[in-house]
């Protein structure tokens, strides 16, 4: 059987599709210590990783070098998440590191990373979420151990700040395997009462595995749902578990969780009294602005008052009248006037003052005035009209 012969690139080729087709080979955790470091101008990151007996290449590209929250120092021990392939131009096997943890902290941390960052992609860390821890509140729900310094701390510093303000302690194991489960208990339980204003979860230092029952996801998101504002103080100012990303406010010792939600007693009382001072202002100066539109209605209602209204009708009355009586005056003597030419007219034309001059007035005896000598004829009587009375007559004709 011949053989096929193969170029360096095809051999390494051929290689390189082995090594990136290998599951356990893409998903490796190499323990080692840092030789040959070189931080590149590109932001690349390029080391060996070593033990007593061996070596390997590594690179770090910029994108998760940007990661790291430390810098990285030759003969450091690490753990490299990272997968294993052939470099073709070299010819060389080397390491991809996607990410580096600190010796010490192994599956541990990398399982952290992974559920850390799991949950901020759902949403879980999103600041919308968060609730605001009450002012004032009257009940503080604890869920911590009954025994431990943590509660103790816990009711110093609130007895210290505020006498004011109760405690309601739900005991939880805060340690050990399955413990998270009785811190649930304690938040579920709070929610459902809903007899606290704000629910502190904690306990005092420790190692990662001592912190870890705060690291649970079912833990997170009961934190999550949870209807009353929860306040994570777990272990010490450097220690930082899932419970702190995912609770509506960390703080880095349980004493500082109570600082933050148990107001101190003179502050409130002082801030009472700066309340009373802005009421008082507030009164004041509603009272002013209050008389001082009083004193603007008294004005508008003296100038409107009604007796003064009637007097200044009267007065319009008054002139009404004489205005009147001054038009029916000009309209009788006008009237007077145009009598008098008529009467004038009359008298001109009044038959009775002919009869003054001598003439009389001949009628029939149903009073028609008789004009003429031939309506005349056919009268047997006639009725003559002087100045001074009638008479009656009976006419004879001449002819």
């Amino acid at each position: 059987m011949k053989m096929k012969t193969l170029t360096v690139t095809e051999l390494n080729n051929y290689i390189k599709r082995i090594l990136d087709n290998d599951f356990i080979l893409n998903n490796l955790l190499v323990k080692g210590e840092i030789s040959n470091l070189k931080y590149h101008s590109s932001g690349h990151i390029y080391f060996s990783l070593k033990d007593s007996t061996s070596k390997i290449n590594c690179v770090m590209f910029k994108s998760n070098a940007l990661e790291l929250d430390f810098i990285l120092k030759e003969g450091m021990e690490v753990i490299a998440s990272c997968r294993c392939s052939l470099y073709p131009g070299l010819g060389s096997m080397q390491l991809y590191v996607n990410k580096l943890q600190k010796e010490g902290l192994g599956e541990l941390h990398i399982k952290f990373e992974n559920l850390k960052n799991k949950l901020a992609r759902e949403g879980y860390f999103d600041q919308e979420h968060k609730k605001s821890i009450p002012k004032m509140p009257k009940r503080i729900g604890v869920v911590t151990s009954e025994t431990g310094a943590v509660i103790r701390d816990i009711i110093n510093v609130t007895r210290r700040r505020n006498s004011l303000v109760d405690i309601l302690l739900y005991p939880a194991q805060v340690q050990g395997e399955g413990a998270y489960k009785t811190i649930i208990a304690g938040i579920e339980f709070f929610n459902k009462n809903k007899n606290v204003d704000v629910i502190i979860i904690g306990r005092g230092g420790g190692s990662m595995e001592d912190l870890w029952n705060f690291n649970e996801e079912d833990l997170a998101k009961v934190i999550f749902k949870s209807k009353i504002p929860i306040i994570s103080a777990v272990g010490h100012e450097v220690d930082f578990t899932i419970s702190d990303f995912v609770s509506d406010l960390r703080a880095s010792t349980p004493s500082q969780a109570v600082e933050i939600a148990v107001p101190l007693e003179e502050d409130i009382f002082s801030e009472i009294d700066n309340y009373k001072i802005k009421l008082n202002e507030i009164i004041d100066k509603k009272l002013s602005y209050e008389r001082e539109r009083l004193l603007n209605y008294k004005k508008f209602l003296s100038l409107n008052n009604p007796e003064i209204i009637i007097s200044n009708s009267y007065l319009e009355l008054d002139r009404f009248k004489n205005d009147l009586n001054k038009i029916i005056e000009n309209k009788l003597e006008k009237e007077k006037m145009k009598l008098k030419s008529l009467s004038d007219i009359l008298q001109a034309h009044n038959p009775i003052n002919v009869l003054n001059k001598g003439y009389t007035i001949i009628k029939d005896n149903n009073d028609n005035i008789i004009s003429s000598r031939d309506k005349i004829i056919d009268l047997e009587e006639i009725k003559i009209i002087f100045k001074d009375g009638e008479i009656k007559g009976k006419f004879t004709s001449l002819n």
